[in-house]
């Protein structure tokens, strides 16, 4: 694999309830919340969730999807979610990830071996959605 110091620094998803959807992310899927406070105090623009240290998902208040302007165009195609985002985990987490989804009462698919990612074929993977319509896939590689 070609060396390379490029990272991923952020995934932006639109969501319609922000605090609502740290939540979720908090309890469900167990990742950090970032920034709630702040936003429900109005001092920030949206709230974040922690995938790891290098790495966050924004979570942007779908209202205001039509102000979007970071590049000519964009308001047309502010609000659509991405096909999926992808979390990579050990085999212990992904188990744990499974069950609190299960228990939540969360609809997960069947369990799929050897799909295609980044580090190669992972062992396991498996999809579930976020109170948002935004997919998620989980795998672990060892």
């Amino acid at each position: 694999m070609k060396e390379n110091t490029t990272r991923l620094d952020h995934v932006v998803l639109w969501v319609r309830e922000p605090v609502a959807a740290a939540e979720f992310h908090e309890k469900a899927v167990g990742l950090e919340p970032v920034r709630v406070d702040e936003y429900t105090a109005g001092q920030a623009p949206f709230p974040s969730v922690r995938v790891n240290d290098e790495t966050i998902i924004d979570l942007m208040p779908l209202a205001i999807a039509p102000k979007t302007r970071m590049v000519p165009g964009a308001a047309a195609g502010a609000g659509h979610p991405v096909n999926h985002v992808c979390l990579a985990m050990p085999g212990p987490a992904f188990d744990e990830l499974r069950g609190r989804l299960e228990e939540r009462k969360v609809p997960v698919s069947e369990i799929s071996h050897d799909s295609f990612g980044a580090r190669g074929p992972a062992r396991r993977s498996f999809y579930f959605q976020d109170p948002d319509g935004n997919i998620f896939e989980a795998r672990h590689y060892e």
